[in-house]
């Protein structure tokens, strides 16, 4: 019997290349992807949900008319946006953009885990994974700046360490894994690509090619760790 997976974020970038990679995986039964604020059209072996990751309710609903899960993939993020940025120095900071970023990136993993626990405790063989960041790393921080968006992906990556502690307790069987994709060409990324070394900018095919073959390699053991495309292990 293959997999069921749910991407959170199928619309994005790097959510929608996951979409088409697992919907073409052998391995994988059932394909189901969240929307936003734009319908996607029908897809082949894809079962699309509207869902408002920061809403609850939503999520709640969901939830419910979903009968099962093994993978869920989160990967919802936000950097910038009316007007919003990542900020150079403290006083650029934005009371506005700094909660905005912990609820897009931070909040939605836990209010996920909550509503899909039962699902993803069936399983068995589950991994519960959230697309992070480097810049959340606070044992790499070597260059500062980006305040809410890296106060945000460190708030996210404490949240599945401690949900993988949890879990690990009542769920042997399940894997929490927060990853890291590289520099991804998505609107995410856009004003910032001039910046990024030749060879280092990924398309988002490329990205979720990385992130599935990281995914397949982890197991319970592993749970509750921080791993970058290529599969190296981050510092918290």
């Amino acid at each position: 019997m293959g997999r069921h997976v749910l991407i959170v974020g199928g619309q994005g970038g790097i959510g929608r290349a996951l979409v088409e990679a697992l919907r073409h995986d052998a391995s994988v039964d059932a394909v189901h992807a969240t929307w936003h604020r734009e319908e996607p059209e029908p897809l082949d072996g894809v079962t699309w949900w509207h869902c408002d990751v920061t809403d609850e309710a939503s999520i709640a609903a969901m939830a419910e008319r979903i009968e099962r899960v093994d993978w869920l993939i989160n990967t919802v993020g936000w950097l910038h946006g009316d007007g919003t940025g990542p900020e150079k120095h403290s006083r650029e900071v934005r009371r506005e953009a700094f909660l905005r970023a912990m609820e897009i990136n931070a909040l939605p993993s836990l209010l996920l885990a909550q509503r899909f626990r039962g699902h993803l405790k069936r399983s068995s063989a589950s991994v519960f994974a959230t697309v992070s960041a480097r810049l959340g790393s606070i044992g790499e921080n070597g260059l500062g700046g980006w305040y809410s968006y890296r106060a945000s992906k460190a708030a996210l990556n404490m949240a599945l360490r401690t949900l993988a502690v949890e879990w690990r307790r009542e769920m042997p069987s399940a894997t929490v894994a927060a990853l890291h994709p590289g520099t991804t060409d998505t609107p995410l990324s856009a004003p910032f690509q001039a910046r990024v070394p030749a060879g280092q900018l990924f398309s988002p095919e490329r990205t979720a090619g990385y992130l599935l073959a990281v995914i397949r390699r982890l197991t319970p053991e592993q749970s509750g760790r921080f791993w970058s495309f290529d599969g190296e292990e981050l510092p918290w």
